[in-house]
């Protein structure tokens, strides 16, 4: 790529341009057409397709990052893969996908979202960034940071492969190194969190399409089923989804990719699979033979396409700041990161990036920044704990069909009606809001914490009973149409507050359901704390229920 040097003082210097450097980039030139931005890339671009990283599924807060926040709609829908939602198979040591429980859709939902080849989706956005007028450098490498507290620019060090050291005075300094996590590491700010999974992955380069998958035996009444299974979707596209073969204790991705690439990976909590058990291709190979044998097949015939092989041994981690007054923060995985499970990975890069872009703004407006640090420090934090609770000691409910796909319309749930309402409807930054919906997104976080908790209890009494049939959500209207609001255009103030209201109540009820249905199998589980959180009409069963018919209704 071609590069430049940038100016003496850059108004914004961004250390990394991967995908959260790159979008923090954009979306600053946005927001201030004037400002000027450099970015430093470690790595020479263009990168190669399929690259090396993960974090190739996006899901709705991203895809409308990506589509609407930045403008980017046209090389999504033109070069990359629209996503046919998220699928799971409870297969585990199964090769006969038609006789298990299937969880997904039989036909795309309103919202679209991507599966992002990332090596061709970084190297259009380094040419959309100097499109733009963004200075991006590659191949440089950061050699030191000095920050300032007194009102006066920081000093970047860095060196471009080939060329002299170089200083840069800039007034913000943003961290998107990703994992190296300079400015964390320089100012102590790492932290652990609760959820110790482990996750190894590779890219074969050959479509792996699910659809087409053997199925086993030859018989009359055999092929009758598969061919019932096949035309379970509208499409024979199931590939397309983000699939996810679940068993206790793990999952395992399959995401295509547009460069003709298909990602795998395998996620798990070390006290079910360690990480030694599959920590090389040939470990993982092994593995899939055991727990994923309809995986493993497909794969056998394709070692010799294998581009890549990378693991983490715990992948999530916390951050204890990442918004700072002086003029720095942390951007994407430089900060914290989450779990690939439902793809949250683009949607905090974008939140963070919203919260920064804004800060910069009030910025160069001669704003104070210290009390709208401090605020938008306390929501970043309270988005990132209430998505953690979905997975922290959740991974034991991965392999049971019956208590996963009621965890999964909840978590989906949760997620539309909280969280991506305020992304979508651009209420991120409104304090106004925020302050007047405290209540009630505070009873909703609660709420999701102790669902998550009776989940949990309800798994380790469940039956786990794996029936052949498909859990539709595209045959759950208020599911469909919760997933289309997302795409409706700015509300008022006072439609925005009752929308959050009324998400409480939609959660309440759904609660509500859950416990009902688990207490009338297991009623000696205990659900007093969950049922506290409830007021009475919401524990009586309506005849109008929000959940999916059991899946022993849906067999007979």
């Amino acid at each position: 790529m071609t590069t430049e040097h940038a100016p003496a003082a850059p108004d914004v210097l961004i250390m990394g341009g991967g995908l959260a450097g790159m979008t923090l980039a954009l979306q600053l030139r946005q927001r201030l057409p004037g400002i000027e931005v450099l970015v430093l890339e470690r790595r020479a671009h263009p990168v190669p397709l399929a690259c090396h990283k993960v974090g190739e599924s996006s899901v709705e807060i991203g895809a409308h990052y990506f589509e609407h926040t930045l403008g980017l709609r046209q090389h999504l829908q033109g070069e990359q893969l629209r996503k046919f939602g998220f699928r799971f198979f409870f297969s585990e040591g199964r090769r006969d996908l038609h006789r298990v429980t299937e969880l997904g859709a039989s036909r795309p939902l309103p919202v679209p979202s991507y599966q992002i080849d990332r090596g061709l989706f970084e190297n259009f956005l380094g040419q959309e960034c100097q499109r733009r007028g963004i200075r991006f450098v590659d191949e440089a490498l950061i050699r030191q940071v000095d920050l300032t507290e007194d009102g006066s620019p920081h000093t970047v060090h860095w060196q471009q492969a080939g060329d002299e050291p170089q200083q840069t005075r800039a007034r913000w300094v943003v961290d998107a190194c990703g994992r190296a996590g300079l400015l964390k590491r320089k100012l102590g700010l790492a932290r652990e969190n609760a959820h110790a999974a482990h996750a190894v992955w590779f890219r074969i380069s050959e479509r792996i399409h699910i659809d087409a998958w053997p199925l086993d035996g030859d018989d009359a009444g055999n092929a009758e089923a598969a061919q019932a299974w096949r035309e379970r979707c509208v499409t024979p596209t199931r590939w397309l989804s983000t699939n996810h073969l679940v068993g206790a204790g793990y999952w395992v991705w399959l995401i295509p990719l547009a460069s003709g690439s298909h990602s795998v990976g395998i996620v798990a909590d070390p006290n079910y699979h360690p990480l030694e058990r599959m920590n090389t291709f040939e470990k993982a190979m092994g593995w899939l033979r055991e727990f994923q044998p309809a995986l493993f097949d497909d794969l056998d015939g394709k070692r010799d396409k294998l581009q890549d092989f990378a693991f983490f041994k715990r992948f999530s981690y916390d951050c204890s700041q990442v918004f700072s007054e002086h003029r720095w923060a942390l951007a994407g995985e430089a900060g914290r990161f989450l779990d690939p499970f439902y793809s949250p990975g683009s949607d905090f890069i974008a939140i963070g990036n919203t919260y920064i872009t804004e800060l910069i703004a009030r910025d160069r407006a001669g704003q104070r920044l210290a009390a709208h640090t401090q605020i938008y420090e306390q929501v970043f934090r309270s988005f990132y704990d209430s998505t953690l609770a979905l997975y922290v000691d959740q991974y034991g409910l991965f392999g049971d069909p019956e208590v996963l796909p009621i965890k999964v319309i909840w978590d989906y749930t949760y997620y539309w009606s909280v969280l991506a309402q305020l992304f979508c409807q651009q209420r991120l930054t409104d304090l106004a809001s925020l302050g007047r919906l405290r209540d009630e997104l505070a009873a909703c976080q609660q709420l999701n914490v102790e669902v998550q908790h009776f989940l949990r209890a309800w798994g380790a009494v469940s039956q786990r009973r794996n029936l052949p049939v498909m859990l539709d959500q595209a045959s759950v209207p208020w599911f469909v149409e919760l997933n289309r609001s997302l795409q409706d255009g700015a509300l008022s103030d006072d439609d925005f507050r009752q929308r959050i209201r009324q998400a409480a109540l939609t959660l309440q009820q759904l609660a509500g359901e859950l416990l009902q249905r688990s207490l009338h199998e297991h009623p000696d589980l205990d659900g007093r704390a969950l049922r506290a959180l409830l007021p009475p009409q919401m524990l009586e069963m309506p005849a109008q229920s929000l959940l999916f018919p059991s899946a022993e209704a849906l067999a007979a």
